[in-house]
């Protein structure tokens, strides 16, 4: 994608959704943190319906130690490898409270060294809680950066050195949430749905689905499916 077409594949995305956020709900930076690291492999809803009841009770390191992994692993028992996210948890919130004075940090190299914290987490919350110009990449961000032809890579971090590259002002402190509200909502993995993309003539995807499931149906002469 040329740099003129990458100006304009953003500024369409602005345009629709002028100020994206994170979908996970929280109240300051640790609990972000943890959002975060128990996000692995689920969605925010879900991860939102664990937090919502332990975030009511726990807003700083000190008081997730207070609380206990074993209460913790109550709170998160709906959340994917709960049990080993909840000793993730507990370590991150220890190594806060003796290596940064119950703060979350701000560098990249100190959340990567908190348990259970990647380059992906690190870079979420450096965005989040920060306003860092960064580009954490998820499978939505890693799916919808191949597919268009914005920014293709074969791993994580391909696609994230050419999303730091290309990605012009003013849009790079909210590029990622506008690439993963996209891959979640549009360009969905199995079923992109090109008929509504607001960038669907920039995109280099070349099989575009261009009809919605029932309009193709009835022009194969097949039942329309039931709205």
């Amino acid at each position: 994608m040329k740099k003129d077409a990458i100006f304009e594949f953003f500024r369409r995305l602005a345009e629709e959704n002028p100020s994206p956020e994170t979908e996970l709900v929280f109240s300051n930076e640790y609990q972000l943190l943890v959002a975060v690291v128990l996000s692995a492999q689920m969605t925010d809803s879900g991860v939102n319906k664990a937090t919502g009841p332990l975030f009511a009770h726990v807003e700083t390191p000190q008081q997730m130690l207070d609380l206990g992994e074993d209460s913790l692993r109550d709170y998160i028992r709906t959340i994917n490898f709960h049990n080993t996210k909840a000793k993730n948890v507990i370590a991150l919130s220890q190594k806060l409270v003796s290596d940064f004075g119950g703060q979350v940090p701000r560098a990249l190299d100190d959340l990567m060294s908190l348990p259970g914290a990647g380059r992906k987490t690190a870079n979420v919350v450096r965005n989040c809680a920060f306003n860092e110009e960064v580009f954490p990449v998820d499978t939505h961000v890693f799916r919808v950066g191949n597919r268009t032809g914005l920014a293709k890579g074969k791993t994580p971090d391909d696609v994230e050195a050419k999303l730091d590259k290309r990605v012009p002002q003013p849009f790079r402190l909210h590029a990622h949430h506008w690439l993963i509200l996209h891959g979640r909502y549009v360009c969905k993995a199995r079923l992109p749905e090109c008929w509504r993309c607001p960038v669907v003539d920039l995109c280099a995807y070349k099989s575009k689905v261009l009809e919605p499931p029932a309009s193709r149906s009835v022009g194969k002469g097949k039942r329309a499916l039931k709205s």
